[in-house]
């Protein structure tokens, strides 16, 4: 997918009155001195959710259970392209709530940009300039959802996170209540989603283990609870402007900015299980997936652990290339290197010396692959109850025995991709 980012702010003034027809959004009074958290929500016709949301917000507390300062972090709500009252309810809400600065604005947005990406890119923007301003240490723009509460210590512990070296934080999401509690097959596949993908994060620490990410951690960088610092966020140029999986995308820039993400499992949020969701691939979209495939009678389809287990192997031994890690020279290891990923030596010297970051160089090697389907032909995906067995198995096989190995440097001993 591309990735338009926009020339210059577009805001509006923070008002009572209806909705402004340009897409602008600055908050018109300054920030407290001592700001240090801008929380972001876009919300559409989140009239029913939205006060819940606010409400976990302005009852944080510190790590200790003490109440966080309400005078270090602010709240800016962006009620886009709403058919219903929104932003009325968030100023009421506001109103009420007035110890924690609760901001909220409004935007029609035309139709070509009327979606996600480009409201949580506004709302982004604008949390970055603000802390900014006041260019205080420790601080970060936090993102979450409309349908979404917070734990208490929702801030402080992406705070903590932080402040231990991440550069970003991708916090825990829980759904709040049973997806689907009168269909079992659903919420079975959520649930053995849930345990591959936590499977998948555990073999992944264990093939290519990293400082900045280590186990204990999970698998989830979502805009219901994604958090990164100013200096990141203009590191890749802001979120990228797509109309769905911005969240997604951004995790991949932060990757080829060799930028440190944290999949912290003491950061935790709680979201809805609707299907119907404001976005058009999302939480809803896979609900809604999982219950075709129960209609259907079919098993739900995942990447295949063999293939990830070749790919994370890969990436550890030419991480360790890059870093200048392995004895051995260059000229000696690379030859190997090639042949055991599948791509040209010429092609991929080139890029060991021309791409700034070890995370351009992975994401060529990953745009390469893709384009000469060589590893999805020789590792289709496999039903998600077979992923999680041939999961269990790794872990038996490579974590048990080298648990206590601090080497990250893995041997060339992985199967070859085939020409």
């Amino acid at each position: 997918m591309s990735s338009l980012l926009p020339s210059r702010f577009h805001a509006v003034q923070e008002a009572s009155a209806g909705p402004a027809l340009v897409a602008n959004v600055r908050v018109p009074r300054p920030p407290a001195t001592s700001l240090r958290m801008v929380v972001i929500i876009p919300a559409k016709n989140e009239a029913e959710n939205l006060p819940a949301t606010l409400a976990a917000l302005v009852n944080q507390t510190t790590l200790a259970g003490q109440p966080l300062n309400p005078a270090e972090y602010e709240i800016l709500v962006l009620a886009n392209n709403c058919q219903d009252q929104t932003a009325t309810v968030a100023r009421a809400f506001a109103a009420c709530h007035p110890t924690v600065a609760i901001h909220v604005l409004e935007v029609e947005l035309s139709r070509s940009e009327a979606h996600i990406g480009k409201a949580r890119r506004l709302l982004m923007d604008e949390a970055c300039r603000r802390l900014e301003l006041v260019n205080n240490a420790d601080s970060f723009i936090a993102s979450t959802d409309a349908d979404t509460l917070v734990s208490p210590t929702w801030l402080a512990a992406t705070q903590a996170a932080l402040a231990r070296g991440a550069d970003a934080v991708g916090g825990r999401i829980l759904m709040r209540t049973p997806a689907y509690p009168a269909t079992g097959s659903v919420r079975r596949y959520q649930l053995q989603d849930a345990t591959y993908q936590l499977l998948r994060a555990r073999l992944e620490t264990v093939l290519d283990p990293t400082d900045s990410d280590p186990w204990p951690r999970h698998h989830q960088h979502f805009g219901a609870s994604l958090a990164l610092t100013p200096a990141a966020y203009r590191r890749v140029g802001g979120l990228p402007e797509v109309p769905y999986l911005e969240d997604e995308a951004l995790y991949q820039a932060l990757l080829r900015h060799d930028l440190q993400l944290r999949h912290c499992p003491q950061v935790r949020v709680y979201t809805s299980d609707r299907q119907v969701g404001r976005v058009a691939v999302g939480l809803s979209w896979q609900l809604r997936q999982w219950a075709q495939l129960e209609q259907s009678q079919q098993a739900p389809l995942v990447e295949s652990p063999a293939r990830l287990a070749v790919e994370w192997k890969a990436r550890c031994a030419l991480r360790a290339l890059w870093q200048g890690k392995p004895a051995r020279t260059v000229a000696e290891t690379l030859p190997a290197l090639a042949t055991a990923l599948g791509l040209p030596l010429k092609t991929l010297t080139k890029q060991l010396h021309g791409c700034g970051t070890f995370g351009q160089l992975w994401s060529w090697v990953r745009a390469y692959w893709a384009k000469h389907g060589r590893w999805e032909a020789q590792w289709p995906p496999v039903a998600l109850q077979d992923a999680i067995a041939h999961l269990r198995r790794e872990l038996v096989i490579h974590d048990l025995p080298k648990k206590h190995n601090a080497s990250h440097e893995a041997p060339l001993d992985w199967p070859r991709a085939r020409a």
